[in-house]
Parts: C-alpha cells; sequence; structure tokens
C-alpha cells in the first residue's frame, strides 16, 4: 500500500488522500512506521500532508506516536518546513502527559528555537500557545518567554500579534 505514492500528487494546498490514509493506519497500525517515514519524503506536500495525518492520529489514537516520540524530536525537529514545525508544537502540547522530562526538556528547546528564529505565522501561533500553556506550571520558562511575547506583539501580522498579546495577557495574570 505505498503511502507516500497516496499522499503524493493534487494540489498543495489540499490534504490529497490523507483522510483516506489516517482511516487505514486507525484500522492497521502496523502502518504507521511507513507513515511516519513518509517525513523523510523529498516531497514537500507529502511532508506536509504526514503532519496532518500525525495530528489526526494524535487525535484518535494517541498511544501509536509514544514509541516515536524521541524520533519526534531528534530527526523531526531537524525538518526545515514550517507545517513540520507547527506540528511539532501542537503535537507536544497534546502528548505533554507522556512526555519524560528530559523530552519534555528537549521539546522546550524545539520550541524556543522556532520562536526565536521562524517567521511562519502558524509556527509561531502555534509555539507561543503550547509555550505559553506549559509556562503557566513553569516559573522559568515564563521569565524565557514574556519577552519573547512582547516582541513578537508587535508583529505587523495581526493574528501573530493578537496570539503573543493573548498570551502575554493570560501569563501576566498569573502570580
Amino acid at each position: 500500500m505505498n503511502i507516500e505514492k497516496r499522499l503524493t500528487g493534487g494540489h498543495p494546498n489540499s490534504l490529497g488522500d490523507t483522510i483516506s490514509v489516517v482511516e487505514d493506519v486507525l484500522a492497521e497500525p502496523k502502518l504507521f512506521e511507513e507513515l511516519f517515514n513518509c517525513y523523510f519524503s523529498e516531497d514537500e506536500v507529502v511532508r506536509l500532508r504526514v503532519s496532518n495525518a500525525m495530528k489526526r492520529i494524535c487525535k484518535a489514537q494517541e498511544q501509536l506516536l509514544l514509541p516515536y516520540l524521541d524520533r519526534l524530536l531528534n530527526e523531526i525537529s531537524k525538518i526545515n518546513q514550517a507545517s513540520t514545525q507547527w506540528t511539532l508544537a501542537q503535537l507536544f502540547k497534546s502528548l505533554e502527559k507522556h512526555l519524560s522530562e528530559d523530552q519534555k526538556k528537549r521539546s522546550i528547546e524545539i520550541m524556543k528555537y522556532n520562536l526565536e528564529n521562524h517567521t511562519d505565522w502558524i509556527v509561531l501561533a502555534q509555539t507561543m500557545d503550547t509555550l505559553s500553556a506549559w509556562a503557566k506550571k513553569d516559573a522559568l520558562l515564563k521569565d524565557w518567554i514574556l519577552p519573547h511575547l512582547q516582541r513578537i506583539s508587535e508583529d505587523k501580522r495581526k493574528a501573530v500579534s493578537k496570539k503573543a498579546k493573548k498570551s502575554l495577557e493570560m501569563l501576566s495574570e498569573l502570580p
């Protein structure tokens, strides 16, 4: 069942056959490995669709992703593609309770890097969302993120600046 081939083609902003692939993986979990390995496709549209599939699978059967946490942190995080980075922020938030202390520390490092270096608005928004949620319970992270949120709150893109301002407001209400 060549999953990569199924995720290839069509309009770059469409899901293509992603939903059907997700349904097949959920019905036959042994296919997850093949889907995961599509992150290494040369085709950026395939990688985008893999990210979309990962979010859907995480929502439906998060346990399928758990054996891949280290690979997400150590391999997938190195993929320089916005959709991969914003998906990681979402997956880290969803899977927080399953992260070891070291895995959480690594995920924070990845997201800090993204917040400092990425310009894609969705990467920034999703990263701010996860880091701000985690900063509620982590004073050091809160101290780190506040100046970054302040900087990003001046962004010319309304969706980005509004998200930063909302996160600043939420964190400033905390003791």
